[in-house]
């Protein structure tokens, strides 16, 4: 009911009983404390009545909210391979990020980044072609380059994990998956986003966050709008280690299981491992009172398939499809049991060798891979390769991971024994 005049801190009000505020006549000039006493206020001082009011606390951000930006890059050096960086970039509305990535005449991997990436997120989008240690000594410089230039966070898309089938000990072998995931620590990189490790167990080789996407959603959607009659299908695994993702695609598509079991399906050698070979030799001298009960060399039972696929679409399922003979044999003998369309599906068609022209030449009707790996040479060679495209999924997972956002969305509605 009043207001401060001057720079003594005057208070000038209307006394209670008085005419009406403001009048010239009837205003009085009193100080401070009995201003306030009439008025039931408490003191003012001088520094209080001048003092500016309090500004309102900055609102919160808003969940999720990124604090820092964030970058693409491709560290392939042929461009058949940046193929799926721009069609992830495409999807995000960013640009790639600008780098030369190249080979010298000796030999030698060169990367140069072109812009500053301090303080950002740097997302490195590698996918292996046929050369595979270029590709993986690409990976390394680049991430050796981006943390020495002050990136906050380095994170690898690697869809296809290269050495992942050498994840296991093999006599006097070593486990290389778990090299590569150290060096790769050691590089700088601190997360990675990959899909359909060979192992999932390989997981536990790094020191660092992995997210192991799933392809299934995609050759699940393939198979019910691109497979006529796929109701009258049935899922089939070309040998008992393949069983458990061959399952889960039965169940999430109401179908049969079938399992191929027997010598031809001996895709990688038991006999290899060194913790399950019998001695080779039987009256070896040893100390007394240690000798072994022989051991029985193992021996594969005749082929055999477990489940009725006559007068049936077979489709094969498998993470991997390299070395396509033990596909082949198994399309053979699907269609000895009276299958009479034969499919075979993967997540990564890496296709080596003599791979496109024994399929054209084989009983597979049609092959589904995924772009995790770049196979356009391959398709031109055999037409029934087929591509689906899964950038969408790993699109996702960059922004998810950028933002701060739950991975959950991505692994709904999908088994851990896919």
């Amino acid at each position: 009911r009043g207001r401060c005049s001057g720079a003594s801190g005057r208070f000038l009000g209307a006394v209670p009983g008085s005419g009406p505020r403001g009048t010239p006549s009837e205003a009085r000039r009193v100080g401070p404390a009995r201003a306030a006493k009439l008025l039931l206020l408490p003191p003012l001082s001088v520094a209080s009545a001048f003092r500016a009011p309090r500004a309102r606390p900055a609102a919160p951000p808003a969940m999720n909210a990124a604090r820092t930006g964030y970058r693409v890059f491709s560290a392939n050096s042929t461009a058949a391979c940046t193929e799926l960086a721009k069609r992830i970039t495409e999807r995000l509305g960013a640009e790639l990020g600008k780098s030369v990535v190249y080979q010298e005449t000796n030999g030698e991997t060169r990367v140069e980044i072109k812009e500053s990436v301090r303080g950002q997120d740097i997302f490195i989008i590698q996918t292996i072609p046929r050369d595979v240690n270029t590709a993986v000594m690409e990976l390394l410089i680049m991430a050796y380059a981006l943390k020495t230039a002050c990136a906050r966070n380095i994170i690898g898309v690697i869809p296809y994990f290269p050495y992942s089938k050498q994840s296991k000990m093999r006599k006097r072998g070593s486990i290389v998956c778990k090299l590569l995931a150290s060096m790769l620590a050691k590089a700088g990189l601190t997360h990675i986003i990959t899909m359909d490790l060979h192992q999932k167990e390989i997981q536990g080789f790094f020191s660092f966050p992995v997210d192991n996407l799933r392809a299934s959603p995609f050759l699940l959607q393939y198979i019910q709008e691109e497979i006529p009659n796929y109701r009258n299908a049935v899922i089939v695994a070309k040998s008992p280690d393949a069983a458990k993702r061959a399952q889960s695609y039965a169940e999430r598509l109401r179908l049969g299981l079938a399992v191929i079991h027997g010598e031809a399906q001996c895709a990688e050698l038991d006999m290899d491992d060194g913790r399950h070979s019998p001695p080779m030799v039987r009256n070896a001298t040893v100390h007394p009172g240690l000798e072994l009960p022989l051991m029985m060399a193992k021996e594969k039972p005749p082929i055999t398939v477990v489940g009725d696929v006559g007068g049936r679409i077979a489709i094969i399922v498998d993470d991997i499809i390299d070395d396509v003979e033990s596909f082949v044999a198994a399309a053979e003998i699907l269609k000895e049991r009276g299958a009479y369309k034969i499919y075979v599906m993967a997540t990564h068609g890496i296709l080596s060798a003599e791979a496109p022209r024994l399929i054209e030449e084989s009983s597979v009707d049609e092959v589904v891979v995924t772009n995790t790996v770049p196979h356009e040479v391959q398709k031109l060679q055999c037409p029934k390769i087929k591509t689906v495209d899964i950038s969408l999924i790993l699109s996702e997972a960059i922004r998810r991971i950028h933002n701060g956002e739950s991975m959950a969305y991505l692994f709904r509605n999908i088994t851990v024994d896919d």
